[in-house]
This record gives structure tokens, C-alpha cells and sequence, in this order.
């Protein structure tokens, strides 16, 4: 086989000018590609801190799978594999991973508002979950609205 340039033959720079014209992507668009590999990102983070907690690498040891009481162990399970999944999906742009990044903030938000005895109170992860859902929506939002426009604007001859 040969190399990319001899498999293109005399059809290389002529193919250019005749692909069609792939839409840009808009300015909404690009911000929201930037939040979702950034909430990947956290994810990931929150997902290495929960395996870390339970293989015993932080919180002195004190959070060891085995030392742990069993809605600890269900939960912090769940999440140390929740996290990662959404992470990846997030960062593959893959609409499950907002699914799963949902399932597991939805997880901790129960887990501290509904069982605070249990998991302790922790307002601030809370708070950053709803922000977090809130931007996300309007995301989804400002996308809609702007589809609907350039659909509109395209469809301008018609009655």
C-alpha cells in the first residue's frame, strides 16, 4: 500500500473544493463542548476521590471498603462507578453521560439532604450539583432556541 498522498492520486486537491459544506460550529455550541468535557473532568475527579476513600489512600485509611458501614459501602460504590462511566460519556459528548452524570449527582444529593445521619450534611456539594444541572439546561435551552432560528432562516421562501 502506499501513503496517504499516493492513495489520493490526482484527486487530492480537487476534492476540497467539491465537499460540501459542513456547518461551522456556533459560539453556544463550542462553550457547551468546553462545560461537558469540563464536567468530565470533574467527574473523573470525583470518581478518584471515592476509589480513593475506599482502597484507603485518603481519610487516613479511616474510609477502607471493609471499615465502612453498609450504606457507605452501597453508596460509595455506586458512585466510585457511576462517576467514571459519566466522565467518559461526557467526554465522548455521548448523550448518556449527561444520563449518568444525573444518576450519580442525584445520588449525592439524596444521600446528604435525605440521610444527613448517615452521610453528613455537605450543602456545598449540593448546591454545586443543582448549579450544575441548572447551567446544563440552559444549555440545552440556548441550543434549542438557536436550532429553531437558523431553521426559521433557512426555510424564509416558503409560505
Amino acid at each position: 500500500m502506499g501513503t496517504a498522498w499516493e492513495l489520493r492520486g490526482c484527486y487530492g486537491p480537487a476534492m476540497v473544493s467539491d465537499s460540501p459544506n459542513v456547518p461551522r460550529r456556533t459560539l453556544t455550541d463550542t462553550l457547551f463542548l468546553l462545560f461537558l468535557r469540563l464536567m468530565a473532568v470533574l467527574c473523573l475527579w470525583f470518581a478518584l476521590q471515592y476509589w480513593a476513600m475506599l482502597t484507603g489512600y485518603s481519610l487516613g485509611g479511616k474510609g477502607r471498603f471493609d471499615l465502612l458501614p453498609a450504606a457507605w459501602k452501597a453508596a460509595a460504590t455506586a458512585l466510585a462507578v457511576m462517576f467514571p462511566v459519566a466522565a467518559v460519556g461526557l467526554w465522548l459528548l455521548a448523550p448518556w453521560g449527561a444520563v449518568v452524570w444525573v444518576l450519580a449527582a442525584a445520588t449525592e444529593i439524596a444521600m446528604h439532604e435525605f440521610y444527613p445521619s448517615i452521610f453528613g450534611i455537605k450543602p456545598l456539594l449540593v448546591f454545586a450539583h443543582i448549579a450544575v444541572a441548572v447551567v446544563y439546561v440552559l444549555f440545552q435551552v440556548a441550543r434549542l432556541l438557536q436550532r429553531r432560528k437558523q431553521a426559521r432562516q433557512v426555510r424564509t421562501d416558503l409560505p
